[in-house]
């Protein structure tokens, strides 16, 4: 993957690890796309990771990410609070667009994702909130 097209991914990284989150990430896993793992191997390591996490933060991309959207549908499958970082002026996927309406998700738009960190952040903070409060009400 090109330096400009890991930019956004550092940044976030970055920015939850210095706040003592953990973070999963298959690319930076891979080196970037240097060291590709079988895909036997990543799926199963993928989809643990997911089921593990407290929130799920992706970018679904634009052209659309497959392999995005499969953790994207994990996330939800597992009931997991969502961020999702849609690019502005791009146009997503219908299944993207409506999946608040089956899942909790927050959605952030940005053009520069180091500018919008404060708003994920805040959305982060909804989402688990929002996930948190739907869980008390069911059980």
């Amino acid at each position: 993957m090109p330096s400009d097209a890991q930019a956004p991914f550092t940044v976030l990284i970055d920015h939850f690890e210095a706040q003592g989150l953990a973070v999963h990430n298959a690319h930076r896993r891979e080196a970037w796309g240097a060291e590709l793992m079988r895909p036997e191997v990543c799926t199963r390591i993928d989809q643990d990771e997911i089921r593990k996490a407290d929130v799920f933060v992706a970018m679904p991309g634009h052209p659309a990410s497959p392999g995005t959207h499969i953790e994207v549908g994990w996330a939800s499958a597992f009931d997991k609070p969502i961020v999702l970082l849609l690019e502005k002026g791009r146009e997503y996927t219908f299944l993207v667009q409506g999946l608040h309406t089956v899942a909790t998700v927050e959605y952030v738009e940005y053009t520069d994702i180091a500018e919008v960190l404060p708003a994920v952040d805040a959305a982060l903070r909804r989402a688990v909130a929002r996930h948190r409060d739907a869980a008390g009400r069911v059980g």
